[in-house]
């Protein structure tokens, strides 16, 4: 049986499963669908048309599908899609997608949102990824899945971060990250491969290799990026163990519209 606290206001067209929990003083807005076992706790503000899985926890004072903080936004019908069995700590501030993009932005599942994360419109984020406190990423950035984000990290609109990306306490991003690529700093600086979390998600020694001399082509070769592409193509080709791994940064490097961090 669906359990809403007293205090809570939760319009009548909203739509709950039978699982949900509602905390004290929270505010759920007509157009808010939110699925099983989802427990929203007190003093929490869920509004526009948002779209929650299962199993999800909202801890206090988060604001969750308000209006994009963006001068062309008119109030058209955009989105916010959050997936199964995410965390979202202490006022974090997730915003709806706008028209200008495809009027949606989303976060996938099995990710934990520290407090103060800020998702602004129209951005993608995939699972499993860790947003430490006071992370943001403006409009538009697309983030793949395991990337972790430390405390104040901050990115630029239309920034792309790559898959097991790892983005260091206070970094300024305002080009895209590689996948497996760990940086840091002040404008960023690349600083290797994400070893550490590549061990903890079952690479083998022979990947982590691998991915190691794909990143000394892009950035300790001299190479340009072209030429860099271009090794990497055929080291791909001749790869066994890191096909897909190579592939997929050959293939972020080829879709990068900002360039890349370097």
């Amino acid at each position: 049986m669906t359990k809403i606290h007293p205090t809570a206001i939760i319009d009548a067209k909203a739509e709950l499963d039978d699982a949900v929990e509602i905390g004290a003083y929270s505010i759920i807005g007509p157009n808010v669908k939110i699925g099983a076992r989802t427990k929203v706790g007190p003093h929490v503000v869920i509004d526009g048309h948002t779209t929650i899985g299962a199993d999800n926890q909202f801890f206090q004072f988060s604001s969750i599908g308000a209006p994009p903080q963006d001068k062309k936004y008119a109030g058209e019908p955009t989105r916010l899609e959050i997936g199964d069995r995410n965390t979202i700590r202490e006022f974090c501030t997730f915003n709806l997608g706008t028209a200008q993009d495809e009027g949606l932005t989303s976060l996938g599942n099995d990710n934990l949102m520290l407090a103060y994360v800020h998702l602004a419109h129209d951005c993608r984020v995939g699972n499993n990824t860790v947003f430490s406190n006071n992370a943001s990423l403006a409009g538009h950035v697309h983030v793949g899945d395991w990337v972790i984000m430390s405390g104040f990290a901050a990115v630029h609109q239309f920034c792309k971060i790559g898959e097991h990306a790892f983005v260091g306490m206070n970094t300024s991003l305002t080009q895209d990250v590689p996948p497996y690529v760990l940086l840091s700093g002040n404008p960023a600086q690349p600083h290797g491969i994400n070893i550490e979390g590549l061990k903890r998600r079952g690479f083998t020694r022979e990947q982590i290799g691998d991915l190691r001399n794909a990143y000394k082509l892009i950035y300790k070769s001299g190479l340009t990026l072209e030429e860099a592409k271009a090794a990497l193509a055929a080291a791909e080709a001749e790869s066994t163990a890191s096909v897909d791994q190579l592939r997929l940064m050959r293939e972020f490097l080829d879709g990068s519209t900002r360039g890349i961090v370097r």
